[in-house]
């Protein structure tokens, strides 16, 4: 019977999703397989989070079956870029296929949920799926059985697996111990606050609390029904699917040959898809013929002339057989470029990608579309050969010669790629030895991968050592360099030209660079040319040099000690290469502390319970507002913006690609009802229109909503929207803060908003010894990037009525928007939130549009419309932080002591108000944190053409704590002082900060600045460290290491605040709260403090009371004036909403309990409540929490020490070490507050070290993606991180005593920033040293943020030229 069944499958798809069995008789050929996860099965936990494989959300484990071996291939893969009929007979498992709450978790969802590792909880399925990958493959190893609970993986290959994934919530250090408590060499010591053991515990204890991983109780990922698939035709029907799956080469050419559409350009050749992430692809293509099946494109032959890969051979296999083979062959020949190679191709993209991706495909990429390949460059430079195919002929060609050809045509296949065997040659002179060396280099934003370098270059040489001469000569060379804003990577042929032949000296490595900069020149238009080019020559510097001729060593350490490993005896030239070493990087986290003391008053307030929903966000059951099932009939909707700042909209056209009968409606400003206004968000402070009328005021401003029967097609059409523009008799757009000055283009600030000055400007500048006057500092943007994109589902309802499900900070705004947009009654609509999937503060005012739009075109076309922007759009349309530019002037005192501060900041706000208004008050609050003696400021917010800027977490705070930074960085610089002198010398008394900050200051007790100062100086062993970095910093000449001590003072408001709270006749309890769950443990808090508020009534089984508590979804119809879910407090003001209805509670219980006491002796809980129901007591209870306006604001303290490390030919900044003493109050939950305080640092460290959030010359976004935009990952946050929760009980006027933790952490981040400017001016000072300048003279401004080229830039573009120069001056002394 089951083989019948299969044979009447033959050309089905066929494939099978955690065991289920699905068949496909027909699909577009261009459907991924997570937009058939999505949209035709019920597993949703994989996310679609950018589109482009570069965040991690979507990834599945996919397992293919080999029946010849009978063995089960199992990877990781991007289901956002895998189409699916290429999963054909494949399985597929996601978070869902390993546990859920029904039937029990997986120990990966157990130890994520309890290592805390799981806040708005988006990413966390495909964190999950790309630890589970890593975990099921190490178990098919030869390796030890690891001990009981424990996997083989190792510490480092457990961080590794997730290393690709984004996250930008938790901060990774949670993600990561959860990993690594798999691992079989981890010390259960070293990982961090976890619910399932306390400190103390013995490792038996640890050992017996952690959820067992036995890998015999894993589910086998590829069902056996599936393998009898196999005896049925795997080949797909080519008339249902338009796929087709050739199986030889001569099959392929005859595709090709016979093309059936008349156009070759309209077929698509498909191995692992990938490129699909970077080239996005609008064309509908008419085939598809997947390459994968053809036995000699898929092979691996070596023999002793090299290794050749078929072209669909992937990275990853590609990597597994060059170490495999260098294993037996030389460690100094062609094993050794090898293993060097499958090194870099480690550092390429990320393994989820590496797994599908295709060798072949990355060259054609590179040399079809120029696509910046690390592989093409290394490839080069080993003289590797490829073979073409065009029509039946075949060429072997170089890889030059390929790369310099024309772009392949559609009918021409890259065939093999050959790497080749390279064999050491012994000199036949006496006492002289001859070697290869072989390095390849990157330089890019992230160390470990997944993005594209800045440049990147690979170096071959043949060199022979002379004991006699002391002579090193290079022979020949192969030295190729490529990603630098060129067509594709070179061969720099005049380079090697003027090495071959030459004895290596300081002067022969002066004249080849100058070589190199004439050679490693990018084209017009490429960002940043000058470092690239100084890229260029560091790389080769770094090659070089070692090598260079040891009577160098006599120059004063002018080489930076190298030797040359051949005159020392050493059998190996590529040892010995000092600080230049690239060696494999151990492990990305080495260590971390967390301290918590924990606070047992208010039980189980102050435990650090974990996250409530954290399991079901790991075992992807939490339900977003995407994962909603479609309604019948339910249409899709896609933005079209505006490209243009300034200009009238004459006309939208949907071009012909586009399928026509997708698409439904065009929704507009004119589609607005009788009655309604164009409105899409609103605040007290005004309105920004829905859509553009007549005229477009911003490049990115929503013109229009496509509405298609897909969400695919609707951004096809979006897309491929051509709008008519017009441009006459307009007035220029303001795009700068100049022109917003000059033409007075300002918003209102309400004096009620405006910050009071402080002191007497002109009497604190008179005071002063010293002046500096009119310095400038300029701030760029951020973007949020939230995991979740914007959403919305609208779903028209009975009697005009509109419900609306939103990804929203704001629904009683949301409700209000929608509201007027439609022109109907507020009880008309109803917005739900359940739970955001990150917000930052752009799901407050910027999802407003997105929800109106859904609400207004689902009220014109009477059928739900729901959208959920694509990353492009997203960004485009975003707003983000506020951009700046300050000038500033500071009267001080000569030991340091400032005694009066002048600032002139202008603020881009964009198109609208917003909450723009704010910003000067919140610039001001932040930068009040030291003694400035006097302070004065005038602040302007613009009104310009460009998106409209929102709050970001810590608007516009994080900003002022720069600036605060930035002049005490100034000042010690002018100075010549020590800057953390400067900084404490004008720390804050009690006296001075109720100055500053007069209703806030609270009492002198309750700042706890000088008391964290001192202690964080002990605990991070300051003083020793600073000496350590200067030992440090005397000893090596390429990096440079700084370390900064920065404190912050943060003011927060607590805002009014709804509660409600209901007791089920089982005992049961549900809770609503206005506060919006997005990550920051809002429901996990309240949950406590209900189970704290309602165990007063000293019932038997109230200390269970917490699993009986549920806190639901927003619903603006059910609980009314939620407000914004923002600033910091919304959890601490729900608890305390909460808390008054469970008093009130009690006290309508705490009659009958005594009572019932009285009869019965004990009362248990559940009794307590039946009884309560029986005589018609009012289980619920509501209110609105208004703080008494004496203490609804108040002051939030921390300090942090970093400690960096930059390289000075890169301008890389690796964080070595961060430690952080953070004022939480008493805790309401110190897990949470500790994700919290780590997440809102790394999010600071993005701002100030990662993150360009780039326009083009008329405002529109152009970091739109995951390739441009880069936010921290694993790989660059800091090595060693140590984060003390300080439990200082100070604050009666609390919410129990708590204090705020969720903004505030994110300004500490500013500690890196300083550290990097202190390596940086020790460079510099080395810099001026070799030019024979002053040293002193190194005042300068570090630009935020301090990327990579910055760095460099201020290190010194042309560092090697200076050195070389000063070492020559020396060895012409000598």
């Amino acid at each position: 019977m089951e083989e019948t069944e299969a044979e009447a499958a033959g050309g089905v798809l066929v494939f099978a999703v955690n065991g289920e069995r699905f068949e496909v008789s027909g699909v577009d050929p261009s459907t991924t397989l997570l937009e058939f996860l999505r949209t035709r099965t019920r597993f949703k936990s994989v996310k679609l989070g950018c589109g482009e494989g570069g965040c991690g959300a979507c990834v599945v484990l996919l397992s293919r079956y080999d029946p010849v071996l009978d063995r089960v291939e199992d990877i990781t893969a991007s289901s956002c870029l895998t189409l699916l009929c290429s999963v054909n007979r494949s399985s597929i498992t996601t978070t869902e296929g390993l546990g859920n709450s029904k039937d029990g978790f997986h120990p990966i969802h157990q130890r994520f949920s309890s290592f805390h590792a799981s806040q708005c909880g988006f990413c966390t399925p495909g964190m999950c799926m790309s630890f589970y990958g890593a975990l099921v493959n190490a178990e098919k190893t030869d390796r030890p059985e690891p001990s009981p609970g424990f996997s083989k993986l190792s510490v480092f290959e457990s961080e590794k697996a997730i290393a690709g994934n984004l996250c930008r919530c938790t901060g990774y250090r949670p993600i990561a111990d959860a990993c690594k408590s798999f691992a079989a060499d981890v010390d259960l010591e070293d990982l961090g606050l976890n619910s399932f053991w306390g400190k103390g515990d013995s490792e038996e204890s640890k050992m017996s609390r952690l959820p067992p991983y036995c890998r015999k109780d894993e589910k086998c990922t590829f069902p056996k029904f599936l393998k009898k698939e196999f005896k049925s035709p795997m080949l797909l029907d080519t008339k249902r699917y338009d796929w087709y799956t050739p199986t030889t080469v001569k099959d392929l050419q005859c595709l090709l040959e016979t093309d059936g559409t008349g156009n070759a350009s309209l077929v698509k050749l498909v191995a692992g898809n990938t490129g699909m992430g970077y080239y996005k692809e609008a064309k509908r293509w008419e085939k598809y013929i997947d390459l994968r099946n053809i036995p000699e494109l898929a092979i691996v032959k070596m023999d002793e002339t090299g290794i050749e890969f078929g072209t669909t051979v992937t990275i990853s296999k590609a990597i597994e057989a060059l170490r495999e083979h260098s294993k037996c062959m030389s460690s100094t020949g062609g094993g050794m470029i090898f293993r060097k190679t499958a090194d870099h191709m480690e550092k390429i993209a990320s393994g989820f990608i590496r797994n599908t991706a295709s060798l072949g495909g990355n060259l054609v990429m590179a040399q079809r579309f120029h696509f910046p390949s690390d592989i093409a460059t290394v490839l080069l430079a080993v003289d590797s050969q490829v073979t073409v195919m065009s029509g039946s002929k075949q060429e072997r060609l170089t890889l030059e010669e390929f790369l310099e050809r024309s772009p392949l045509d559609s009918k021409s296949v890259l065939l093999s790629i050959k790497i080749p065997t390279w064999h050491l040659r012994r000199s036949t002179a006496s006492k002289a030895t001859e070697r290869l060396l072989f390095e390849t280099y990157r330089a890019a934003p992230r160390p470990l991968g997944n993005a594209l370098p800045y440049l990147n270059a690979a170096f071959l040489a043949e060199v022979t050592a002379s004991e006699a001469s002391h002579e090193i000569v290079i022979n020949n060379c192969w030295l190729a360099f490529g990603a630098y804003g060129t067509q594709h990577a070179i061969r720099a042929r005049k380079v090697e030209e003027t090495l071959t032949g030459k004895v290596l000296s300081l002067s022969v490595l002066r004249e080849v660079i100058e070589v190199v900069k004439a050679t490693i020149v990018a084209d017009y238009g490429t960002r940043d040319p000058a470092y690239r080019s100084s890229l260029a020559v560091g790389f080769l510097f770094k090659f070089l040099s070692p090598l260079v001729e040891s009577r160098a060593k006599t120059v004063g350490n002018s080489l930076n000690g190298y030797k040359s490993p051949i005159l020392d005896g050493e059998p190996n030239l590529t040892q010995h290469r000092g600080e230049f070493q690239d060696g494999q990087i151990s492990s990305l986290l080495s260590s971390s502390t967390q301290v918590v003391e924990l606070n047992k008053e208010y039980y189980p307030v102050g435990e650090p319970i974990k996250k409530s929903e954290a399991a079901i966000q790991a075992s992807g059951e939490a339900v977003y507002v995407d994962d909603i099932p479609s309604p019948a009939t339910c249409l899709y909707g896609a933005f079209i913006y505006s490209t243009k700042p300034l200009a009238r909209v004459k006309g939208i056209r949907i071009p012909s690609s586009v399928p026509s009968n997708s698409v439904s409606s065009i929704i507009s400003f004119q589609d607005i009802p009788d009655g309604g206004q164009n409105v899409g968000s609103k605040t007290i402070f005004g309105f920004e229109p829905l859509f553009a009328d007549e005229l477009a005021h911003y490049a990115g401003q929503p013109i229009a909503l496509v509405v298609a029967d897909t969400q695919k097609h609707a951004d096809m059409a979006a897309d491929s929207a051509v709008v008519d523009y017009d441009v006459d008799n307009l007035e220029m757009p303001i795009l700068s803060l100049e022109e917003a000055v000059e033409r007075s283009s300002f918003f209102e600030v309400a004096p009620f908003l405006y910050p009071s000055e402080v002191g007497d400007l002109s009497k604190g500048m008179a005071e002063a010894d010293n002046k500096i006057l009119s310095a400038k500092i300029e701030l760029g943007s951020q973007y949020y990037f939230y995991m979740e994109n914007q959403t919305a589902l609208a779903v028209p309802d009975e009697d005009n009525c509109m419900v609306v499900y939103s990804s929203s900070q704001c629904p009683e705004y949301a409700h209000n928007t929608i509201a007027s947009c439609l022109g109907i009654l507020g009880h008309n609509v109803r917005v739900i939130t359940r739970r955001v999937g990150g917000g930052f503060g752009g799901k407050a005012v910027r999802a407003m549009p997105v929800a109106t739009a859904c609400a207004l075109a689902a009220h014109k076309l009477r059928r739900p419309v729901r959208t959920y922007l694509n990353r492009k759009t997203d960004m485009i349309m975003a707003g983000g932080r506020h951009p700046m530019k300050i000038t500033y002037s500071v009267g001080f005192k000569s030991n340091g002591k400032i005694t009066a501060l002048r600032l002139d900041v202008v603020v881009d706000g964009g198109l609208s108000a917003d909450v723009s208004p704010v910003m000067p008050m919140n610039i001001v609050s932040a930068i009040k944190k030291y003694n400035w003696g006097a302070l004065s400021f005038d602040i302007k917010v613009c009104k310009t053409n460009h998106t409209t800027k929102s709050a970001m977490r810590a608007p516009g705070e994080v900003q002022g704590t720069f600036i605060a930074e930035a002049v005490i960085e100034h000042v010690a610089s002018a100075l010549s002082m020590n800057v953390d002198s400067v900084r404490n010398i004008n720390l804050h008394s009690h006296s001075s900060l109720s100055l500053f900050y007069k209703h806030t200051a609270g009492e002198p007790q309750e700042y706890t600045v000088p008391a964290i100062w001192t202690k964080l100086a002990l605990s991070s062993n300051l003083d020793q460290r600073i000496e350590m970095v200067k030992e440090f910093n005397g000893c090596s000449l390429w990096k440079k290491r700084g370390i900064s001590r920065v404190p912050i003072v943060y003011e927060v408001s607590l805002r009014a605040t709804p509660g409600k709270v209901s007791i089920l006749n089982d005992g049961s309890v549900v809770v609503e709260v206005g506060g919006i769950e997005i990550g920051q443990g809002l429901w996990t808090k309240v949950k406590q403090m209900v189970a704290f508020a309602l165990s007063s009534v000293q019932c038997d089984g109230t200390t269970e009371i917490l699993k009986k508590i549920r806190v639901i979804q927003a619903d603006t119809l059910s609980l009314i004036q939620g407000g914004f879910t923002a600033g910091s407090t919304t959890s601490e003001a729900s608890c305390q909403a909460v808390r008054v209805c469970c008093d009130i509670l009690v006290q309508r219980l705490s009659p009958l309990k005594s009572s019932l006491q009285e009869q019965m002796g004990s009362v248990t809980w559940e009794v307590l409540v039946d009884q309560a129901y029986n005589q018609s007591i009012n289980l619920s209870a509501s209110t609105y929490y208004a703080p008494d306006l004496d203490n609804m604001n108040y002051l939030n303290y921390g300090a942090a020490v970093s400690e960096v490390e930059v390289d000075l030919l890169t301008g890389e900044t690796r964080i070595l070490r961060v430690d952080i003493i953070y004022d939480s109050g008493k805790s309401l939950n110190p897990a949470i507050d500790l994700g919290q305080i780590e997440g809102a640092f790394i999010q600071g460290l993005g701002f100030f070290m990662l993150e360009e959030y780039l326009t083009n010359s008329e405002g529109l976004v152009v970091a739109d993606g995951t390739w441009t935009y880069k936010i921290p990952t694993l790989d660059t946050i800091p090595k060693e991180f140590n984060v003390e929760i300080l439990n200082s009980g100070h604050h009666q006027k609390r919410v129990l005593s708590s204090k705020a933790s969720g903004e505030p952490p994110l300004l500490l981040a500013v500690s890196i920033h300083c550290a990097a400017r202190a390596a940086i001016k020790e460079a510099r000072k080395q810099l001026l040293s070799w030019s024979g300048h002053d040293e002193s003279d190194s005042i300068f401004q570090l630009g935020v943020p301090a990327t990579m080229p910055v760095v460099k830039g201020l290190c010194g573009l042309n560092s090697v030229e200076s050195y070389l120069d000063w070492a020559l001056g020396k060895e012409q002394k000598v």
